[in-house]
């Protein structure tokens, strides 16, 4: 899935500056809730589900990228959402290469839609896997100049 197709300019926040990673995830999990009209008990689905997954084991990877994720019942489609952290020191997130984090990315999938959910956060990974790209998010100061960042790199 292209990221400009999975992510729309709401779906993403730029000068993201929560105090850990745990107030990322609840920050980026009502965000998306907000955006994309998820009712609270939803809401409290989807926070558990995440939260679990991640203290099973942590999303940080490297290159600055946290993909905090799940699978839930009930839900129609992918709920992404974006964090782009503001701080130049990042936000430590338990990440593989031990390096702060600037791009933690929430990604909600329908648990009956396997086969997606690896695909959508492989291509995540790919896409924010560049410098390039990583750099260019960095520099953006809004949430469209941000959008237009991802668009133009899947026509590079």
């Amino acid at each position: 899935m292209e990221l400009q197709t999975l992510f729309s300019a709401k779906d993403l926040i730029v000068d993201f500056s929560p105090a850990d990673k745990w107030e990322a995830i609840r920050a980026l999990i009502e965000h998306a809730a907000t955006e994309h009209g998820i009712g609270p008990e939803q809401v409290e689905a989807i926070m558990e589900a995440v939260v679990s997954r991640e203290r099973s084991m942590s999303t940080g990877m490297e290159k600055g990228i946290a993909i905090p994720h799940a699978a839930v019942d009930d839900l129609e489609s992918v709920v992404p959402c974006m964090g782009i952290v503001s701080s130049d020191d990042g936000l430590a997130f338990d990440s593989i290469d031990r390096q702060p984090t600037r791009f933690v990315v929430l990604l909600v999938i329908p648990r009956e839609q396997k086969l997606l959910h690896i695909r959508t956060l492989a291509d995540v990974a790919r896409v924010l896997g560049r410098e390039e790209v990583r750099t260019r998010l960095l520099e953006t100061r809004t949430c469209a100049d941000a959008h237009a960042v991802l668009t133009n790199e899947n026509r590079d």
